[in-house]
């Protein structure tokens, strides 16, 4: 059954809420994750000389706006959460844009690359395309897309307060590929696991003209 617009409102709303209430605990228990193999597979796949503009999509709290910013990248930070906002411009002195995934207002062919960690799963399947179309129409041409999303059989739904969609690598790639982009490279993590371990799939792709 297809989502409302009533319905995406209210499963947004949810979502960021749940987030808003859990910024402080959010930021403790993540900002000291390795997640260097993600950064290094979206700087490594960026064909342009740097510094870079970079969109960091879902960047919570700055952790990794934080990294990209120290590098002499570029970086603007976008989440929907409010209190994520405050705490990404507060860490990083970077522009961070308060908008939700559902209603991106972005510049067209500006950044290099777009670090989505953690956070497209949230958007509900039936909006995914357009907003995939969204992201690589503010990609320059060649530009690159990194994505990082908990892998699952196609379910869809509140996890607690949370909304999510866990693509199968076959249906993920099917949706990235008719946005317009041509994978480069995927892989599970954490690393150095069983795949039964791997709760997360990467991807990276390249925006096609």
């Amino acid at each position: 059954m297809a989502l409302t617009p009533r319905d995406l409102s209210a499963l947004t709303r949810r979502t960021l809420a749940d987030y808003d209430d859990s910024a402080e605990s959010f930021r403790a228990g993540t900002w000291d994750h390795d997640v260097s193999q993600n950064r290094a597979a979206l700087l490594d796949a960026i064909e342009a000389a740097p510094p870079l503009r970079l969109l960091d999509l879902g960047c919570g709290p700055g952790r990794d706006l934080a990294y990209f910013s120290s590098l002499g990248h570029q970086a603007t930070g976008l989440d929907g959460a409010a209190r994520f906002v405050d705490m990404a411009r507060a860490s990083t002195g970077c522009e961070v844009l308060h908008q939700d995934f559902l209603a991106l207002a972005l510049p067209p062919a500006h950044f290099h690359g777009i670090f989505a960690n953690a956070s497209l799963f949230h958007v509900p399947t039936q909006e995914l395309p357009r907003v995939l179309g969204q992201l690589h129409a503010t990609l320059l041409p060649r530009g690159v897309l990194f994505c990082s999303n908990p892998h699952g059989d196609g379910g869809e739904g509140f996890v607690g307060a949370r909304y999510g969609a866990f693509h199968s690598l076959e249906s993920w790639r099917a949706m990235v590929t008719a946005a317009g982009f041509a994978e480069l490279l995927h892989y599970y993590r954490p690393p150095g696991r069983p795949r039964a371990q791997q709760p997360w799939l990467a991807t990276v792709w390249r925006r096609r003209p």
